[in-house]
């Protein structure tokens, strides 16, 4: 009978050993985002569509910046972290971090852009005057033009003024004359400029983009190296067979709204980013070991 009863015992401990396993949820991280209720907001959605397909439990990991999200991927706090192309490279020496799946954005690279009137027509033009750009850091609002010069031949260092500011205020700097270009990722520009065109204060014409990049690699969906294989091919799987579920449900977050006409690609190569790489070393960080500006 003892032997029965320590038998049970033990089969009981095992079921309870395996339930908590079962139980315990996949953490995911998003890089823009800070508070929970932004996570859920933006991407409460998707996750319920990620849930329903993998048969997973997903839950946030806010962190409040993009070395916090490296770190927490490091030491396996989180398991997935959904980031950008400049995060990408930085997170992958720190963590060798795999590539679940890309978020390919459709018209999503840097542009260099001036007031018509001024004359100016190819980066080289500006040499020497100050130049606005987004936020430090930013792929495409300032990795992504500081590139563009550097591809013209410029020194982005010394042969401009760089002025880091909100995009919006370089826009109106650019219009007032007191910048000679702002560099913008070419949706922003878009929105700009049919905003101008809209109030009736300039014509579509009244811009020129003077420098423009290649298409920027994807935003990534990364794992970090303690996730069990299986899951990472669940969840990978999941993004072939529900894809139009899961960007229909990315949509209904208003900062996700650039996702807008995405694909999700599984092809991805740690060679596609060897541009953002570059990138790095223009601004004068050629080991791409630490983010810019965090």
């Amino acid at each position: 009978m003892k032997k029965l009863f320590a038998t049970l015992a033990l089969m009981f401990a095992f079921a309870l050993s395996g339930t908590a396993a079962k139980a315990e949820p996949i953490k995911l991280a998003v890089t823009d985002l800070v508070g929970l209720e932004e996570l859920q907001r933006e991407f409460g959605a998707f996750v319920d569509v990620l849930e329903n397909a993998t048969g997973k439990e997903f839950e946030f990991l806010p962190v409040t910046n993009r070395t916090a999200a490296a770190e927490a991927l490091r030491f396996g706090k989180v398991d997935f972290v959904l980031t950008g192309p400049a995060e990408y490279v930085v997170m992958r020496k720190r963590t060798n971090a795999e590539v679940v799946v890309g978020f390919s954005r459709p018209d999503y690279f840097a542009v260099l852009v001036t007031m018509a009137e001024n004359g100016y027509t190819i980066p080289t033009d500006i040499k020497g005057m100050k130049v606005a750009m987004g936020s430090v850091g930013s792929t495409s609002k300032h990795l992504g033009p500081i590139q563009i010069l550097a591809d013209y031949g410029l020194d982005p260092i010394n042969d401009v003024q760089i002025i880091n500011t909100k995009v919006p205020v370089g826009w109106e700097a650019m219009k007032r004359g007191d910048v000679a270009a702002v560099g913008m990722n070419n949706t922003n520009f878009m929105k700009y400029r049919e905003k101008e065109a809209e109030d009736g204060t300039f014509p579509p014409g009244a811009f020129r983009v003077i420098g423009r990049g290649p298409d920027l690699p994807n935003d990534v969906l990364m794992a970090g190296t303690h996730v069990d294989k299986a899951i990472v091919d669940t969840v990978r799987q999941a993004f072939v067979e529900k894809s139009d579920d899961l960007i229909a449900a990315i949509l209904t977050g208003d900062d996700n709204k650039k996702y807008a006409g995405m694909r999700f690609l599984t092809n991805i190569k740690d060679a596609d980013y060897n541009y953002v790489r570059s990138m790095y070393a223009a601004a004068g960080y050629p080991e791409y070991a630490d983010f810019i500006g965090n």
